[in-house]
């Protein structure tokens, strides 16, 4: 309460002291808010040069355990347009537009595209995951690891820019289409990498639940001791299980992501005695000149590592 009491009263001073964003002139560009940075990389592929972007949750940052600051309240309370995931991906930004008095336009990404359940709710107890209406399903909000889905995702993102700043409509759609066409072409490499490895070699080991639908686009194996969010801490019992697993199956792509600690997944590998593959990236990008500091690039790294890994006898 403390924090969204802040959070309020930086919203409430920023209002009265600056007046709100107006499209005035030719020059002025649409200021935009990402709520993490993979949506961040995407939205800026789709708005270019038309947009001012702000990223909420940064490069590397675990957008499950998020907390917001005055300074994105502030960020928010003056932008035309916020654009998130959806799928209760970021459990804490209903509450920061509600503090910051937010009044653009707001895109889902999501919105419109059929997502994967992840798991039934007795099987976690982890406090974020909100089950929907009907049998405990918990929809996963992963869909950015699934390229033919994202096309979907990349339209209803240019739609929303090109509402929110009409002048300039085209230039969002023809780079949206443009930027959807470079994501088939990297899914069908995908697909063609993957497709060279045995059903009984697409098997892998991740720290949480976050590659659904990666799994599902390419008929892989994900298994992992914690389930869609980082926050909670993965059972004991949930480990011992997974390490019999491991052995019987002869799992030997193991992976930690770089949002989580790499002990839990160090722990297995000991236990289980098969060698950690290395680094997938989950839920963030890489930092400004890092590895995977798009999501195009984060993608393709992802596959190469995985199959690398997968071709393991």
């Amino acid at each position: 309460m403390i924090v969204l009491r802040l959070l309020a009263i930086c919203a409430l001073a920023l209002a009265v002291a600056s007046p709100a964003h107006a499209q005035s002139g030719a020059q002025q560009k649409l200021r935009v808010i990402a709520s993490f940075s993979i949506l961040g990389d995407i939205v800026a592929q789709v708005g270019g040069e038309r947009i001012e972007l702000v990223t909420l949750v940064p490069a590397m940052g675990d957008a499950h355990v998020f907390q917001p600051t005055p300074s994105d309240a502030r960020a928010v309370a003056t932008a035309d347009v916020l654009v998130a995931n959806g799928l209760n991906f970021e459990p804490w930004l209903d509450r920061l537009v509600a503090a910051s008095g937010f009044r653009g336009r707001r895109i889902v990404a999501a919105e419109g595209i059929a997502p994967l359940a992840l798991r039934s709710a007795h099987d976690h107890d982890h406090k974020h995951d909100k089950p929907a209406k009907s049998g405990g399903r918990i929809d996963d909000p992963h869909l950015w690891h699934d390229l033919t889905r994202m096309q979907t995702y990349i339209d209803t993102i240019a739609k929303g820019l090109a509402a929110a700043d009409p002048a300039h409509a085209e230039a969002y759609r023809t780079r949206g289409a443009a930027y959807a066409a470079e994501l088939r072409a990297l899914d069908a490499w995908a697909a063609s990498e993957i497709g060279q490895l045995s059903k009984e070699q697409r098997k892998v080991i991740t720290q949480h639940d976050a590659f659904g639908y990666l799994a599902a686009r390419y008929q892989i194996v994900f298994m992992a001791p914690q389930g869609v969010t980082t926050e909670a801490e993965a059972s004991a019992e949930a480990v011992g299980r997974l390490i019999r697993q491991i052995k019987r199956e002869k799992v030997q792509a193991l992976f930690f992501e770089n949002i989580a600690n790499p002990r839990l997944i160090e722990q297995i590998a000991r236990e289980a005695k098969v060698k950690v593959g290395g680094r997938l990236y989950s839920d963030a990008l890489s930092p400004p000149g890092g590895e995977a500091d798009s999501f195009a690039k984060m993608y393709r790294l992802n596959i190469t590592r995985l199959v690398e890994a997968m071709k393991r006898d």
